[in-house]
């Protein structure tokens, strides 16, 4: 009978998995690193999200042979670990494409039309006791003749071009902070943040882009301009963004992730501005692409108990 694990149902929030072959199952919201050891000792197939997997972990699961990850990213597994100890991982590719273009989508027009400022102005009474019919307060603009530049052209930035397209935007492929070249296609890193009206993040976090937009890179950027991360946390200095909200050097700023998560100790990115929207690290969650995940992640487990691995990485 083999058994599967997972380990941290609560990040998953969807329907039960369906396997059609004999097993035995079991699930906890969520495991603390104390109580791994003892929950994956007899498990066959590990299923989880962000759960860590060091030597110590793969030592403790002698009878493992697959973790099937319900997320992309795989920085929590220890890759050669789990080669050494003959553990097949896989993840699941592509199925929030068009919940986080949307999302970040949204972002781009709530900011360029500072619906903050005023849903803000709304609750405070101002329109109430405007002297006529309307309320003029923070600049609205259109996307419509803009310039987007996106940093990170994989399925995501492909997804939320072609919107940016349908809205009768400009879009730029900005290059590598420090490239030595231009890649066909590419604009150089510093003329793609000066042209841009917005600029999008779809960037892994490395060593390469941490901290890709800084102080510096906001100097660039056309005054006004907007910055939305539904990437990774860690691609632009915070404190540098908070600042250039306030000194009006960006005309908005959309987060759904930030360097710390959740944010329990504080971050710059969690004032009360105008021009700032952040949310939880949830563009990727709606409901169609939980959905697509949970039948990616029943895939690969049958693909591999069939014989047939996929996804692996």
């Amino acid at each position: 009978m083999t058994r599967i694990v997972f380990l941290d149902r609560d990040t998953l929030p969807t329907r039960p998995f369906c396997f059609d072959f004999p097993h035995d199952y079991a699930e906890y919201g969520l495991t603390a690193p104390d109580e791994l050891a003892a929950r994956i000792a007899g498990a066959d197939i590990v299923i989880c999200n962000k759960v860590v997997f060091d030597r110590a972990a793969f030592a403790a699961a002698p009878r493992l042979k697959l973790i099937a990850l319900t997320a992309t990213g795989y920085d929590n597994i220890d890759l050669p670990a789990a080669r050494e100890a003959g553990v097949t991982v896989c993840n699941v590719r592509a199925y929030g494409n068009e919940s986080v273009a949307e999302h970040a989508l949204m972002m781009m027009l709530a900011l360029m039309r500072n619906l903050p400022a005023y849903m803000r102005d709304v609750a405070a009474g101002v329109w109430q006791n405007a002297p006529f019919f309307c309320h003029f307060g923070a600049p609205v603009r259109e996307l419509h003749g803009k310039t987007l530049t996106l940093f990170g052209r994989g399925n995501i930035g492909q997804t939320l071009a072609g919107y940016a397209r349908a809205f009768g935007m400009t879009v730029l492929w900005g290059e590598r902070k420090g490239a030595a070249s231009v890649r066909e296609g590419y604009t150089p890193f510093g003329q793609a943040l000066a042209q841009a009206d917005v600029v999008s993040l779809h960037c892994p976090l490395n060593a390469q882009t941490r901290h890709m937009i800084g102080e510096a890179e906001l100097q660039m950027m056309k005054a006004g301009a907007v910055l939305i991360n539904v990437g990774r946390g860690g691609l632009a200095d915070e404190q540098a963004v908070l600042a250039a909200l306030k000194y009006g050097q960006l005309g908005g700023a959309g987060f759904d992730v930030l360097g710390q998560e959740p944010p329990r100790n504080g971050n710059p990115l969690l004032a009360r501005l105008p021009n700032l929207i952040v949310t939880p690290h949830n563009a990727w969650a709606s409901a169609e692409a939980l959905s697509r995940m949970t039948d990616m992640v029943e895939a690969n487990v049958r693909a591999f108990v069939a014989g047939t691995p996929q996804n692996t990485v």
